[in-house]
């Protein structure tokens, strides 16, 4: 019997621990443990161990501090075959508690009931396995080749070092893949290439050998499968998928396939290159066909934008809906096929164009060529892969963000003070700036006939509007809107310097194939001319150089 001594002066409780099991130090001993996924006897340990990679394999392994890579142990169910897949096995933290049992045995005496104890046990624990190899994954599939094949000899020969066999090896003339069977299988025995379960009724008996076996000479590879834990099918039929029958219009043949009726089907707007003589007058056949999905009422709308202007860009006409509507246009992805089509480089990249409109055979298409560039402060890796999706996001967050908001529906527009995203994606009509529209409307800025880079407008004009435009915009998102005369002065400046330099910097990141001369890039033609004279420039520069240093 004890008593608790927790305050002084309180009197104390007696407690009674004759109940509690005695406390009994543990051995300082440390054992490892292998789960081994196989009976092993007293006389098999050696062989176990040396399938496990020896002994020395399992105490690098069993090192307080090994690395993850040392900690792996694989165990060879046929070591002795170099193709044979080892099953591969983890080192893993334990706390188990290593026991010594001890049984005696002694004979039953007469008149002992038969179910009477026999023998006396004792368990004494001895150690603690602090660390425990398991084998919980599958074995990888193994395939055996033929030991007479001179590949599986010459693979035996270099782990044996045989010098003879590795000289003496050849690269064997094989034509005919096949070979006839030279032996009829004995009774009872199957033919290898046939699976008995597969041969069909007549294989109660033996099997008939098939006229000829395969020579291919597969061995297999490092690994079949990545895979070492079971995987759950449950294969079943797509309940959406129905039984259709086609058939063939020149034989006539009836077929049948499983058609999955609640596949996405997308609708894309037709889209064409500035290079392309024609524009589309209607819609593709697959988007006309789903014209019963769209919304009529929002369709009447969309026609009647596109009537009172011809051209929008994505940002614009969705700010023309509330934010509602805009989400159902975004969302259903027919209603704008059914009225515009896109280009896809040139002035009027990415905007949403309509039907049988050419703003290349139009002067006054020029208002609603596009300017697009980036804020330098967030950069993309891959501008031309990535600009299209990032505007669609864009005004996904634009509707998101502003919804009710009076902000979202001026977001397209730039007056030179206020800005709404950091993006800038302006049509010329959209810029009301008293500074750049005189720009715009100069009719000394424009061109005789469209540019694939600078429209309908002079080169040294469009060069001054998207100068001034960048920086009237990167002022306002710097808390500081940029005055007509600092605009002069810039132009002053950037007219009085000289632009070789910059020229020449941006013709060496040309890249001849799909280009947009819009967005700066030169003709195919262009570009590789002047990578021609580079080239030959660097020739004679090295040429005058070896005659320098030569003797």
């Amino acid at each position: 019997m004890e008593v608790d001594e927790d305050e002084p002066g309180v009197q104390k409780t007696p407690v009674d621990r004759s109940n509690e099991a005695p406390e009994r130090p543990l051995p300082q001993t440390q054992f490892y443990s292998v789960e081994y996924p196989g009976y092993v006897q007293d006389a098999s340990v050696p062989k176990a161990v040396q399938n496990l990679g020896g002994q020395a394999r399992l105490d690098q392994a069993f090192k307080r501090m090994a690395p993850k890579t040392e900690s792996l142990i694989e165990l060879a169910l046929h070591p002795e075959n170099p193709f044979a897949h080892p099953i591969p096995g983890d080192v893993v933290n334990t706390n188990n508690l290593v026991l010594k049992v001890i049984r005696r045995r002694r004979k039953r005496r007469e008149g002992e009931p038969e179910d009477a104890l026999l023998g006396e046990y004792k368990a004494e624990i001895v150690g603690v396995a602090a660390k425990t190899v398991r084998f919980r994954g599958m074995a990888d599939f193994q395939f055996l080749p033929d030991p007479e094949d001179p590949v599986y000899q010459l693979r035996t020969a270099i782990d044996s070092l045989d010098v003879d066999v590795i000289t003496s090896y050849a690269i064997p003339h094989e034509r005919n893949y096949e070979s006839p069977v030279s032996s009829m299988p004995k009774r009872g025995e199957f033919d290898m290439n046939i699976d008995p379960q597969l041969a069909g009724p007549s294989s109660t008996g033996p099997a008939q050998p098939s006229s000829t076996t395969s020579k291919l000479r597969l061995f297999p590879p490092p690994m079949f499968s990545r895979q070492t834990i079971s995987q759950p099918y449950n294969f079943k039929a797509n309940p959406a998928s129905i039984l259709t029958t086609t058939i063939d219009e020149e034989t006539g043949e009836e077929k049948k396939r499983l058609i999955n009726k609640m596949r996405w089907k997308g609708y894309g707007p037709a889209s064409i290159m500035f290079s392309d003589s024609h524009v589309p007058d209607k819609p593709p056949d697959t988007v006309e066909k789903g014209k019963a999905e769209a919304n009529p009422k929002l369709l009447e709308k969309l026609q009647e934008l596109f009537v009172s202007r011809p051209v929008w860009t994505r940002m614009s006409l969705f700010n023309q809906f509330s934010a509602l509507d805009s989400r159902e246009i975004l969302n259903s992805k027919i209603m704008l096929p059914l009225v515009c089509y896109v280009f896809q480089d040139g002035p009027w990249r990415d905007t949403l164009v309509k039907f049988g409109y050419d703003p290349r055979t139009d002067p006054n298409g020029r208002l609603y060529q596009r300017l697009y560039f980036r804020n330098a402060n967030h950069p993309i890796m891959r501008p031309s892969v990535t600009t299209r999706r990032q505007e669609r996001t864009n005004v996904n967050l634009h509707i998101r963000n502003f919804e009710g908001g009076e902000d979202r529906k001026n977001s397209h527009v730039f007056d030179g003070k206020t800005v709404s995203k950091e993006t800038a994606a302006f049509q010329l009509c959209d810029i009301i700036d008293p500074m750049l529209k005189g720009m715009i409307e100069d009719p000394d800025a424009v061109r005789d006939t469209c540019d694939e880079r600078d429209g309908w407008y002079t080169s040294h004009s469009f060069e001054r509007i998207k100068s001034i435009l960048r920086h009237k915009f990167f002022s306002v998102l710097e808390g500081h809107p940029a005055t007509d005369e600092e605009c002069r002065n810039l132009l002053a400046s950037s007219e009085n310097s000289t632009k070789v330099s910059s020229s020449i910097n941006r013709v060496q990141k040309l890249r001849a194939g799909k280009h947009n001369m819009a967005k700066g890039a030169m003709r195919p033609e262009d570009a590789a001319a002047i990578r021609l004279r580079a080239t030959l420039d660097r020739n004679v520069k090295s040429f005058t150089s070896s005659q320098r240093g030569g003797p």
